[in-house]
């Protein structure tokens, strides 16, 4: 059973003349006619009544019409979604983004709410381990994260651009002033980290071998509870630069150690369908002045 048929049976339906009903279709009345008996055979039932002056429904027919009737404007409902789609005029766009990339998406999420307001964002916050797990089960789109040290089977992860793992502290705190600091001169101070799972922790875990030399006085996965830790005490944190990026009254310097970098990247299924929606996301938070400052300042 083929739409088109369907249409042909509509359209007969309608006007009770297969002549009327060709020429209404722009075609030839014995295609119509032809298509229209090749239904007939398939479902093994007569649809129309005919004689030489006019043609009219079968029991059979008149039970079909609404159902005819009704597929047709299902698939003329779905051709228009389709097309909405590719205009994004509608839609659900589903982001997964961890804890330290947040600070740089406001700006383009307005943006993007703005140019498309009839596309809805779902947006969801968790450690890159539990996104990637989401992402393989095709429960989001992509995931914002950092690049994890170990590739992720099935996903690639497109560089957006370079970050530093750095000590964050208020402005009024000693390390503040300085351009860098080693891990020793760390030691000196107390430590509010990231929990472990976190990717600015598990950054942090790979240059530290020891913690016995560290006085870690808390441990917490929300990165604006910690961040107002800083502003309020002498406490040091160490989290990605961009962690603090528009955050006011706190200071990153970034660690003295080798490989230090931390590569922002977007992370999608390989061999996977990727909505429109997504790629004029990513489009416009790679030209958002958050990511467009980090750029620049590793050129």
């Amino acid at each position: 059973m083929e739409l088109r048929q369907l249409r042909y049976f509509a359209k007969a339906a309608e006007t009770l003349n297969f002549s009327d009903a060709a020429k209404a279709l722009n075609i030839a009345q014995s295609s119509l006619s032809q298509q229209i008996k090749q239904l007939e055979d398939e479902l093994n039932v007569q649809l129309f009544m005919r004689n030489s002056h006019a043609i009219r429904l079968t029991e059979a027919g008149e039970v079909m019409l609404p159902f005819a009737l009704r597929t047709l404007r299902d698939a003329e409902t779905c051709t228009d979604r389709i097309h909405d789609l590719q205009k994004l005029l509608t839609g659900t766009l589903d982001i997964g983004v961890t804890y330290s990339f947040s600070p740089i998406l406001t700006e383009t999420v307005i943006s993007f709410m703005k140019l498309y307001p009839h596309i809805k964002l779902n947006i969801i916050y968790k450690p890159m381990g539990e996104l990637m797990e989401l992402l393989a089960k095709r429960n989001i789109d992509f995931v914002l994260a950092f690049k994890p040290s170990q590739p992720v089977a099935d996903v690639e992860s497109h560089i957006l651009f370079q970050n530093t793992l750095s000590a964050v502290v208020n402005s009024d705190h000693p390390i503040a002033s300085k351009t860098s600091v080693s891990l020793s001169e760390l030691q000196k101070y107390e430590l509010a980290l990231p929990s472990k799972g976190l990717q600015a922790r598990n950054a942090f875990d790979r240059l530290v071998t020891t913690y016995n030399d560290f006085h870690i006085r808390i441990e917490l996965n929300e990165v604006n509870i910690l961040l107002k830790l800083i502003r309020q005490t002498q406490l040091v944190t160490v989290l990605a630069e961009d962690s603090i990026y528009n955050e006011r009254d706190v200071k990153a310097v970034p660690l003295e150690v080798p490989d230090n970098e931390m590569t922002g990247c977007v992370h999608i299924l390989k061999d996977s369908y990727h909505k429109n929606s997504m790629k004029e996301f990513v489009r416009l938070l790679s030209e958002s002045l958050a990511v467009k400052r980090r750029q620049n300042s590793w050129i």
